[in-house]
């Protein structure tokens, strides 16, 4: 009797500590894989999912990690490759997805223009958007091409707006989208005024963003230079196995566990001081 009152006991402070503990990590875990697929579509991935991006890394780390334990037969050198090259898809995630924003940055003022004119002349909202799929610039054509695709399917406005807007993944895009939304529930002839206003607001943002980035460009480049500077010269010692050796020893160790915590810890206070502000995509 007693050991059934034990393992009942057992069971239910089991089945509470998962309660208390579980749900905080899968709600962890589902932002964690919502942040990165937020990422993947504002870098324009079609087709690439979070999984997927998890298992390149894991399996570049694993790779770079295992040759360089066969180049060096350095375990602690292996290791830390590996975790470099094992960060190296989110790096490059997080890169194209600002390039893309970028570019997008540069090429709005023309979309909005475009749209204020087709609806100054008498288009309606579906074919002022479908037309940039074939007269826009080329970085948007193919999300306006689909959204042209989706209303000749279904005439939906609203669901197609919805799906344009995911294509896109943009914050300047989302106000554009929500302001057509209002311009087709609620009517009304401001709509060409509120576009003309916008894109000279978004002309004088860029202007003056291209001279911030253009003046902080090479303070931004050395910075990643100084961090990539030391772990480059310790790839080339690798290729010195009498020389690698030192770092099987407890002090080698302790040399690369503060130098990967400093370059971590330097590339972050790079990035963050670096980084100009940002528009949230609180429109999605």
């Amino acid at each position: 009797m007693g050991l059934l009152v034990g393992l009942a006991f057992g069971i239910g402070a089991a089945m509470l500590m998962l309660a208390l503990t579980g749900a905080p990590a899968r709600r962890s875990e589902r932002r964690r894989a919502s942040r990165l697929a937020g990422q993947i579509a504002e870098a324009g991935l079609e087709g690439v999912s979070p999984r997927g991006v998890v298992v390149t890394s894991v399996g570049l780390g694993l790779l770079v990690g295992a040759s360089f334990h066969v180049l060096t037969a350095t375990w602690p050198v292996s290791l830390a490759f590996g975790g470099i090259a094992a960060a190296l898809p989110f790096v490059l995630l997080r890169q194209r997805a600002l390039r893309r924003r970028g570019e997008l940055r540069e090429v709005w003022p023309d979309v909005v223009d475009n749209l204020a004119s087709a609806v100054r002349a008498g288009m309606s909202l579906p074919d002022a958007l479908a037309q940039l799929g074939t007269r826009g610039p080329d970085s948007v054509r193919r999300p306006f091409a689909r959204f042209a695709e989706d209303y000749r399917a279904t005439g939906r406005f609203a669901d197609c707006l919805d799906a344009l807007k995911e294509r896109l993944a943009d914050p300047t895009g989302d106000r554009i989208v929500e302001s057509l939304r209002i311009a087709r529930e609620v009517g009304g002839s401001d709509l060409g005024r509120v576009l003309r206003t916008l894109s000279g607001f978004l002309r004088d943002e860029l202007r003056v963003r291209s001279e911030l980035e253009t003046r902080q460009g090479w303070v931004t480049n050395a910075a990643r230079l100084a961090v990539a500077a030391p772990w480059i010269l310790l790839a080339l010692l690798s290729l010195r196995t009498t020389s690698i050796q030192a770092y099987q020893q407890p002090a080698g160790i302790v040399v690369l566990l503060v130098g990967a915590a400093v370059s971590a810890a330097a590339y972050r206070v790079m990035v963050r001081l670096g980084r100009l502000p940002e528009d949230q995509r609180v429109l999605r």
